[in-house]
């Protein structure tokens, strides 16, 4: 057509050609500078370390030059793990940022952390802290900070295509929802009982035999009750929960119930260089409380030192040690003012719905 400026055959080349190179992490936005210094941190397994230079890692700052030769180094120490948010918060930031940018590099190094998780499992559905270094307590079962429980909680993102990782799950949803069933089951078994009652869960166990394990000297086998309370909700988001699972989640609210410290609140000194001056228990009418740790046997309060030693009260507690770890918190409380009685009414219409069918 006379009119034309270019022959319709040199038009498609070009929308072509234009296409292709958009797609092209060249072409494409501006590097995200916190996946980059993520790139440069996976190890070679991987997963991600938590420290860098004896220091929590800080994505949202330039890594120094001394930091940056030792990332480089060929055959530096593996020293991936989930402890400290580390590798789970790496692969979800790195998924979403591959979804934004088009930069398949951050796409394929979220992959690479997926499949570290799946290899780092155990064959009975735990994960160790720390993979593939399981020395010492880093290759127990490890609840202690959340830990397990976030990567379980990751993975199920991915099976079920959520959030930032969404775009993983055509790749990994089928294994990742493997890899959850097998967790799941496992932390229904682990729920300690004792007397032959349920009660909650603890913080790390033997990888072997799977009974409550000591970490630090400081964290000896007990009930751990801030990290059941994120077990528990977990445990919540399961579609179509088994009776075992419901059973575990009734068992474990109710204990929670029974082992309040009624009246009684933490008060804490205004900081100092990051942790309180000081930390001590006081009077509060109308106050819940719980200990981080409970004993294995009389269920109570359960207060060890750095040194080990068992100490009556936080007052008798080293003062490093009384500011510098939390001992006492209300992480039961919402669970049981909010997220129980949603969860049994969620669970109330779905029994319903399916009566009606």
């Amino acid at each position: 057509m006379p009119g034309l400026r270019f022959p319709v055959l040199q038009l498609a080349w070009i929308c072509l050609l234009s296409g292709l190179l958009a797609s092209t992490s060249v072409f494409a936005s501006e590097p995200d500078p916190v996946a980059e210094r993520m790139l440069q941190a996976q190890t070679a397994s991987g997963g991600w370390p938590k420290h860098l230079a004896g220091k929590a890692i800080d994505y949202a700052r330039p890594f120094d030059a001394a930091a940056s030769a030792a990332l480089a180094r060929s055959g530096r120490p593996d020293d991936a793990t989930i402890d400290n948010d580390a590798t789970t918060r790496e692969i979800v930031h790195l998924a979403g940022a591959g979804q934004r940018s088009g930069d398949s590099r951050y796409r394929d190094a979220a992959l690479r952390g997926v499949d570290y998780l799946l290899a780092a499992q155990y064959a009975n559905g735990g994960w160790p802290q720390f993979h593939p270094d399981r020395s010492g307590y880093r290759g127990q079962v490890t609840f202690n900070d959340d830990a397990m429980t976030q990567v379980v909680g990751l993975l199920q993102d991915i099976a079920e295509g959520r959030g930032d990782v969404a775009g993983l799950a055509p790749l990994r949803g089928e294994a990742a929802r493997a890899a959850v069933d097998r967790a799941i089951a496992l932390i229904v078994s682990l729920q300690v009982r004792i007397d032959g009652v349920p009660t909650i869960w603890a913080a790390q166990y033997d990888e072997t035999t799977l009974v409550p394990a000591t970490a630090r000297k400081y964290e000896p086998p007990s009930l751990a009750s801030g990290e059941s309370v994120a077990i528990v909700r977990l445990l919540m988001r399961q579609p179509a929960p088994s009776p075992a699972i419901i059973d575990a989640i009734e068992r474990a609210c109710t204990w929670f119930g029974a082992h309040a410290l009624t009246d009684i609140a933490i008060e804490r000194d205004e900081a100092s260089e990051g942790r309180p001056r000081d930390v001590r228990l006081i009077a509060r009418p109308g106050a819940r409380l719980w200990a981080r740790f409970y004993d294995l046997e009389r269920q109570q309060p359960l207060l060890v030192d750095r040194s080990g030693d068992i100490v009556a009260s936080l007052a008798d507690m080293s003062h490093e040690r009384r500011t510098g770890y939390a001992w006492y918190g209300v992480w039961p409380a919402r669970l049981l003012d909010q997220d129980l009685p949603a969860w049994r009414q969620r669970l109330a219409t779905a029994h319903a719905s399916a009566g009606h069918r």
